[in-house]
């Protein structure tokens, strides 16, 4: 049953990714790599608070294999930000290519790092 609700939340995941991509697109006027960079660091920071909950509120682990494996897992889209990164470094821009990579992984991480402390914090 876990395996159909990862499968169900993934497909969740995927289907919000193209809907705030394409919002972002539209609203913003921005190509990529932008939303890829907010997509990536809200699903992160999402998954850190599903860490943080089952972790350290006692949130049935199952929770966190269907939102943290099934949604984040679809939602978030590194490899898009790696197609991005060698575009910019194949087309000679070289340390936006360096900064985007450096960056995108910077905030993920902070983001993620914020979901967990908030949650321990709350806890």
């Amino acid at each position: 049953m876990i395996a159909v609700l990862v499968t169900l939340a993934g497909a969740l995941g995927a289907v919000a990714r193209f809907a705030v991509d394409g919002e972002l697109r539209h609203r913003f006027g921005w190509s990529t790599p932008w939303q890829t960079t907010i997509i990536n660091v809200t699903g992160s920071f999402a998954l850190g608070v599903v860490a943080g909950l089952v972790t350290g509120a006692g949130v049935d682990a199952d929770w966190q294999a269907v939102i943290g494996t099934g949604f984040c897992g679809g939602y978030t889209t590194f490899s898009t930000a790696s197609v991005e990164t060698v575009a910019l470094l194949r087309s000679g821009r070289v340390v936006a290519g360096i900064g985007y990579a450096t960056l995108s992984l910077i905030l993920a991480l902070a983001s993620c790092a914020a979901g967990l402390g908030i949650v321990y914090a709350l806890g």
